[in-house]
């Protein structure tokens, strides 16, 4: 199960209840901020709107390392090496990718991914179950960028993430409907959360966006 609380932080259930919370955003974001109970965190990177382990409550095994690792039984969790601009980590330095394998599925986290990775990274993200990837520029890959990248990889589900929504997320950003549009004519499925096993995912969407709810969860 996925709940989105926005940015780039989701909060991840898998079958057995472990708890997996993705780069927590700190109270500089322009979204409501809850403590969260987790059992396992992600880091992408360490920018302060991403790697907020005070709004975590629990004593979680942190992951904030490349190669792969196994922070909880039934999870394995491998990083992969990426760069947080166009510029090879000139401007925003660098940027870990994240792929998760639980209950029989694949997701990936994309962190601020803002330029495509290597080819060695794209071969192990193809056919990924669940893509969750930054969409709204600036600062990550923009909406056309994603949309190309979702194209190459082909995963079974596209998740977007990093986005602005009216108030809500960084302004400099860009809407959801930007990427959604870049996607046609694949069409987007609004849920409040995302249930999801090995068994039905062939019958889900190709492509949800999530509703941000900081307290889902």
């Amino acid at each position: 199960m996925l709940h989105y609380h926005g940015h780039a932080q989701f909060l991840i259930e898998t079958a057995t209840g472990l708890r997996i919370l993705t780069d927590p955003y700190d109270q500089s974001v322009p979204f409501p901020w809850h403590p969260v109970r987790a059992d396992v965190v992600t880091i992408s990177h360490e920018h302060f709107d991403h790697n907020c382990l005070d709004k975590v409550q629990g004593q979680p095994s942190v992951v904030r390392e490349l190669g792969e690792q196994q922070p909880a039984e039934g999870l394995q969790v491998t990083g992969y090496a990426s760069w947080h601009d166009d510029r090879q980590g000139a401007e925003r330095g660098p940027n870990r990718i994240y792929i998760m394998c639980f209950d029989g599925l694949r997701l990936a986290h994309l962190g601020d991914l803002g330029a495509v990775p290597q080819q060695p990274v794209l071969d192990a993200l193809k056919g990924v179950d669940l893509l969750l990837i930054p969409v709204g520029g600036t600062y990550t890959l923009g909406p056309k960028e994603a949309a190309a990248l979702c194209h190459e990889l082909s995963p079974r589900i596209i998740i977007p993430m990093h986005f602005k929504r009216g108030e809500q997320g960084f302004q400099n950003i860009q809407p959801v409907d930007d990427f959604v549009a870049a996607l046609a004519p694949l069409e987007a499925s609004h849920q409040p959360l995302l249930r999801i096993t090995r068994r039905d995912i062939g019958e889900a969407p190709g492509l949800v966006v999530l509703t941000p709810d900081s307290q889902a969860g």
